[in-house]
């Protein structure tokens, strides 16, 4: 089984690049505060480093 993450949005997508906007959106968070849970795999984890100055990242156990 893949390990899990939780992504939590915690800083407003205004005024940031319209590309990273949809980053954020396409990870599955859309006001602050929310938070999805992702498989950790290259491709989630390299959106995650594209917008890792607006998210928090923690492991699920």
């Amino acid at each position: 089984m893949a390990e899990k993450i939780r992504i939590r949005l915690i800083r407003s997508v205004i005024g940031v690049l319209p590309r990273q906007r949809a980053t954020v959106r396409s990870l599955g968070l859309r006001k602050i505060g929310s938070s999805v849970e992702q498989e950790a795999n290259p491709a989630i984890l390299g959106m995650i480093r594209a917008v890792s100055h607006l998210v928090a990242v923690e492991d699920v156990k």
